[in-house]
């Protein structure tokens, strides 16, 4: 029998699973896919940063950046984040900037002239930007393969095709059913991402995430050489990055309902474009290739922060991270080894993302978000 189940097979599932088992108890994982990084981890723009305002969120990142700079197969790239900054953010961009260097993560506040040696854009109602010389992209699909070759090696049982369809606490144990077999736990850890909302309803539990379609869209190679960091204009969410010869840009939909909505969403192309040409007019020399253009879900709670930690009695959650999943991943699964270890994570305090922030009406109040 397994001392802890964990359902989930992307890099928040897997790097939990590697943690437990490197801790010595016994691990079964159980992901509904045929594979690995099948939801939003394989569809993730793959971005790491540590430019967030709340700490907890900045530490998260940054020790998963220094864990993944030690993992080759994580193909850790400091690429680097620029934040254009306009004049009515200026001043929370501010004190995000000072909670950064507070905790001594690094950051740089840039004048517009020197982001432009970055990336060119029009400065049109900008105050100033900021630089995460730390900030990057990684391969979550390398990094995901890493941590389930180690948790397998350390003798973890990983099954796929088996989607969670039941379970109930009895006796001190989980007991869940999947289409081919019933196991039993003390401990069950759902990474289910945007699937976790309905998860939970299979276990009796409810648990505020849900699914939002969120798109990349890709150029063709462009007729200019670049090498953009992942750019964001605060101002509209409208952000870039070269990919090889590629430009990859997107920006989150205000009024995209949640939901398993699938396909490239088209008709949010214009809008999306509107926002970008307006700061990066270059833009415009550039074509759409439509078949490297794909989709995903964020996993979205009411404040656009994760669950964490225990939910009820042997249950955890570590999911809802809303698009932050993956740059957050190696360090939450150090921390869900320690929930069942020691009661409570011990390395950083999440008791600000446990569950009943959103019974007590204390919303993180993230100003990060993209």
């Amino acid at each position: 029998m397994a001392q802890v189940i964990v359902v989930g097979a992307g890099i928040v599932g897997a790097a939990s699973a590697y943690r437990l088992a490197e801790a010595g108890l016994k691990v079964l994982l159980l992901e509904k896919e045929a594979t690995f990084a099948q939801g939003s981890t394989g569809r993730s723009a793959a971005g790491v940063r540590v430019q967030f305002s709340e700490p907890l969120n900045v530490l998260l990142s940054y020790h998963s950046i220094l864990e993944y700079q030690r993992i080759p197969e994580a193909g850790y790239r400091p690429i680097g984040y620029l934040f254009l900054v306009p004049e009515a953010l200026a001043e929370a961009q501010e004190e995000a900037l000072r909670t950064q260097k507070a905790l001594g993560v690094p950051v740089e506040r840039l004048s517009l002239e020197e982001a432009r040696e970055k990336v060119p854009f029009l400065e049109e109602g900008l105050a100033f930007a900021t630089f995460g010389p730390m900030d990057g992209v990684i391969d979550p699909h390398g990094a995901t393969a890493f941590y389930l070759k180690e948790a397998r090696r350390l003798g973890a049982e990983v099954r796929f095709s088996e989607p969670l369809l039941g379970g109930e606490r009895q006796g001190g144990l989980w007991r869940v059913e999947t289409p081919k077999g019933r196991y039993e736990a003390p401990f069950l850890l759902l990474s289910t991402g945007a699937w976790t909302g309905e998860v939970g309803r299979r276990l009796g539990v409810e648990i505020p995430i849900w699914p939002v379609r969120r798109v990349v869209y890709a150029t063709a190679p462009a007729p200019f050489p670049h090498a953009f960091p992942l750019t964001i204009d605060l101002g509209t969410g409208f952000y870039l990055r070269s990919e090889g010869e590629r430009l990859l840009f997107g920006r989150s939909n205000p009024e995209e309902p949640p939901g398993f909505t699938e396909g490239v969403d088209w008709a949010w192309l214009g809008p999306t474009l509107e926002a970008g040409l307006a700061r990066f007019p270059f833009l415009s020399e550039l074509s759409l290739d439509r078949r490297a253009s794909w989709w995903g879900y964020y996993e979205v709670t009411p404040d656009h922060n994760p669950i964490l930690g225990f939910v009820a009695e042997g249950l955890l959650v570590a999911a809802g991270f809303s698009g932050h999943g993956v740059q957050q991943a190696a360090m939450v699964g150090r921390l869900m080894a320690e929930e069942v270890l020691l009661g409570r994570a011990r390395s950083l305090d999440i008791t600000p993302f446990g569950l009943e922030r959103f019974l007590k009406g204390s919303l993180v109040g993230e100003r990060g978000i993209v």
